[in-house]
């Protein structure tokens, strides 16, 4: 695809965090405020610990399908159950014995031999935002005051927030980042589990927000965009990524002098800081200083200078640069990207959901997940790097059609979903967990979302007894389950 073309990544970014801090000392950088999320981080490191455990990746990838991926058109499919519970799709071998997923994805059954799944993963939620704060927290329980309308300081803090407190930052690089986009819902409503929560917004994960959404549209725009009722294909969606070149005028040597006036100025007004803010700021300035001047660090924001062939590899679309985009950043040293495969819901198949899985859904997904372990395989990173895909919930066993949908679909259903784990010491083929005959409920070896948050985080080598702060600075441990060890054996 031409650079010319309205979808082509492109510059500038829109990078945003809804804290503030410094804004006289960003000027005197001549950077704007849409600069300064990259220039922050919050890590507090666990190294040194000795209870953490032996890591057994560098990264993580947590590929989130808003909306709910139904666990029987996919990874846990019921070919003897009757018509209504079975569907229209038909399951396919895998390069495993005996581990078969659906035909519509034949890209990932080619690599079974990297990825397992998890067939039992459970809560309690059928709502959305409720099912999203879950699994994107890792909590199960909902936190005092939650609102399914709005995020609020009450919630859970995100996995991603907290990866990016509790692990050490490298290369001057945000520890955590999410990607593409917040998720959104049609109506403009900001879904909650995404963000901070209790541990207050300066603690946000790092958002880049590299696509031009529309809350109208669902899909990989531009050729897998589509609409359930209310959508219509759209040709003026945009994927842009960063440009974290100089600001016109200034050089790295007049950068640098401008960082010996703002540590000047720093100099003057400490009384007005606290030690810890100090250093935090000394921080964003190294941080600044990375990301403008070392550049592999710059190109690591940057997909518009790929390999044309790798471009094909992950599918020229918004699933295959989002991932693409990721892969590029664990390499530089991000330690935990989440990528959201998708906004507005776009899994969320109430109706015309065999159509738009076998059409829109499946072939970008499955393309671009396969190429993120190729890539990942061939650079020497898949061992260093756990891939976790998962939803905030599955769909139900029987097949339903809303009032005035034309063709059926599957509703929301928190109570079992499958999810897939690659690379990170993750034994390939192995399958954890099972569902009953008709794919309703766990029933063997059940895992919650504590389960697969607190396997992301021992990947990461954080210790059992690490605790986050609320504002009241009361003490929360990280870990609120077990790591799934089924997927290692």
């Amino acid at each position: 695809m031409p650079p010319s073309d309205p979808v082509w990544p492109r510059v500038p970014p829109r990078l945003t965090r809804r804290a503030t801090i410094q804004a006289g000392a960003i000027g005197l950088l001549g950077l704007g405020m849409n600069h300064l999320a990259l220039f922050r981080s919050m890590a507090k490191p666990a190294a040194g610990n000795a209870e953490a455990p032996r890591p057994t990746a560098k990264s993580v990838i947590y590929i989130f399908l808003s909306g709910g991926l139904s666990q029987l058109d996919s990874f846990d499919m019921k070919p003897d159950a009757p018509q209504e519970i079975r569907g229209e799709f038909q399951p396919i071998p895998t390069r495993t014995p005996g581990v078969r997923i659906c035909e519509h994805l034949p890209e990932l059954a080619r690599r079974s031999q990297h990825w397992a799944l998890c067939r039992s993963l459970t809560h309690p939620w059928n709502d959305h935002s409720q099912a999203h704060l879950s699994m994107l927290t890792g909590r199960s329980e909902l936190p005092p005051g939650f609102d399914p309308q709005a995020p609020k300081e009450s919630d859970w803090p995100s996995i991603a927030t907290l990866a990016g407190f509790a692990v050490p930052a490298r290369a001057n690089l945000p520890p955590a980042i999410v990607l593409p986009e917040k998720l959104v819902h049609r109506t403009g409503r900001v879904i909650p589990g995404q963000f901070a929560g209790q541990m207050g917004p300066r603690r946000d994960p790092f958002l880049v927000g590299s696509s031009r959404f529309n809350p109208a549209s669902y899909g990989a725009y531009p050729e897998f965009t589509f609409g359930h009722r209310e959508g219509s294909m759209r040709s003026d969606l945009r994927f842009e990524t960063p440009n974290l070149s100089l600001p016109v005028g200034v050089d790295l040597p007049r950068l640098r002098g401008r960082l010996d006036l703002v540590r000047h100025l720093d100099a003057q007004q400490h009384h007005l800081e606290k030690t810890a803010e100090a250093e935090e700021w000394d921080r964003y300035r190294q941080m600044a200083v990375s990301l403008l001047s070392d550049p592999s660090t710059r190109r690591a924001f940057d997909i518009s200078g790929a390999d044309p062939k790798l471009l094909d590899r992950y599918g020229r679309n918004a699933f295959g640069w989002s991932l693409l985009l990721a892969r590029q950043l664990v390499e530089a040293g991000v330690s935990l990207v989440q990528v959201n495969l998708g906004n507005n819901e776009t899994w969320d198949t109430h109706e015309a959901a065999f159509p738009n899985l076998k059409d829109f859904l499946f072939p970008p997904m499955d393309r671009s997940v396969a190429a993120l372990l190729d890539d990942l395989q061939d650079r020497g990173l898949l061992q260093d790097t756990l891939v976790v895909m998962a939803s905030e919930f599955g769909r139900t066993p029987k097949i339903t059609k809303i009032a005035g949908a034309a063709l059926p679909g599957r509703d929301h259903w928190g109570a079992v979903q499958s999810a897939l784990f690659a690379g990170g010491g993750v034994r390939g083929g192995n399958v954890v967990g099972s569902s009953d005959k008709s794919g309703a409920v766990p029933a063997s070896d059940p895992q919650r979302p504590e389960d697969l948050a607190a396997t992301l985080y021992h990947a990461l080598g954080l210790p059992r007894s690490i605790t986050w702060e609320d504002l009241g600075q009361r003490p929360h441990f990280v870990y609120q389950g077990e790591r799934i060890e089924g997927l290692f054996s």
